[in-house]
């Protein structure tokens, strides 16, 4: 009951990448970097199991963006001239690689991160992939000319990727959506219907989509305060994916002023409720986690609840995600025994 997992990202050790950036730049090249990737990958894994997280993730420690890592392998794709555009509905700008051409899968994009961890985890695994709509929110088109063509496009080399993930050995193959609550009314009319794409023919592994409000950021924050006292942006897509074919639905909670009650319109999902914040250095203590997950318990069945952070930590310092990692552990076995 209540078992742990996290968003997906974690910081970058200072060995490996700049420290508490959200776009690091590397801090070698070839075999060196591959190595140091792999390393980083290895002691978040060990770090996760210590502080007593369940479902552990590699914590994106070979990519340098969320986004990006999978752009990267990705043929039809210029990295070489990017363009600055405004993303998340001109929320804040970014440098962008461009499509030009057909896309296609260069090679496996996850295999050495996915078998690593099974090689060496005690249990199940996750591994997070972008989805469709935040790719397309992320990148300018100069090739497929339509958005909802393009965002099918990238479904089906998401779908390539996540079947031979499956024969990896992972258990659980999350899509990272948080377009979906800045676009909320092409969730309905294609959002959907794209995920289900990229989760064609997979019968093992349990499939997620993650959808918060962003990470840690000013740009993010200060949005959130354009919101008003109550956020209900899921309330508009809930319904819809409670129908869909998703196994889970992972969402910001804690620290947020989205209604608990919305949580009722994910019947028959499992949901990762985030009771750690990623906006902030403050540890939760066990208390503040257990009290998240029983306030969920109102709305999500024991069977059903997953305690999860709010997002990734990938901007924050190594410590403090180590210390939200072991409050996140210690409050779930705390709401373990109250609510058994």
């Amino acid at each position: 009951m209540f078992e742990t997992t996290i968003a997906g990202s974690l910081p970058k050790p200072g060995w490996l990448a700049e420290e508490d950036k959200l776009w690091p730049a590397w801090k070698a090249e070839g075999k060196d970097l591959a190595r140091a990737k792999r390393d980083a990958t290895l002691l978040w894994l060990k770090e996760q199991e210590d502080a007593g997280i369940d479902i552990v993730t590699d914590g994106e420690q070979s990519r340098q963006h969320f986004v990006h890592g999978f752009l990267e392998y990705v043929e039809g794709i210029d990295f070489e001239h990017k363009v600055k555009m405004g993303i998340r509905n001109n929320r804040y700008d970014a440098m962008v690689p461009v499509v030009v051409g057909p896309l296609k899968l260069k090679g496996r994009v996850h295999r050495t991160e996915a078998v690593l961890m099974r090689n060496h985890s005690k249990g199940k695994i996750k591994i997070t992939m972008p989805g469709p709509m935040t790719i397309v929110d992320t990148l300018a088109d100069r090739h497929y000319g339509d958005k909802v063509k393009l965002a099918m496009a990238f479904a089906e080399l998401l779908n390539q990727e996540a079947r031979a993930l499956e024969k990896d050995g992972v258990d659980t193959i999350q899509f990272d959506e948080p377009a979906f609550n800045v676009f909320m009314g092409d969730v309905t009319k294609w959002g959907i219907d794209a995920l289900h794409v990229a989760i064609k023919g997979l019968k093992k592994v349990k499939t997620c989509v993650h959808i918060c409000y962003g990470y840690g950021i000013k740009a993010n924050t200060d949005w959130k305060e354009t919101l008003g006292s109550e956020w209900r942006q899921y309330e508009q897509i809930f319904p819809a994916l409670a129908k869909s074919k998703l196994d889970q639905v992972s969402l910001e909670c804690i620290h947020s002023r989205v209604p608990a009650e919305l949580m009722k319109l994910l019947k028959g999902k499992d949901v990762l409720v985030g009771v750690i914040d990623v906006a902030s250095d403050k540890v939760e203590t066990p208390e503040e986690v257990a009290k998240t997950i029983g306030q969920a318990l109102k709305y999500v069945p024991k069977k059903h609840l997953f305690p999860c952070t709010n997002c990734g930590m990938a901007p924050m310092s190594r410590e403090i995600a180590i210390a939200k990692l072991k409050a996140l552990a210690a409050g779930a076995a705390l709401a373990r025994r109250r609510y058994r």
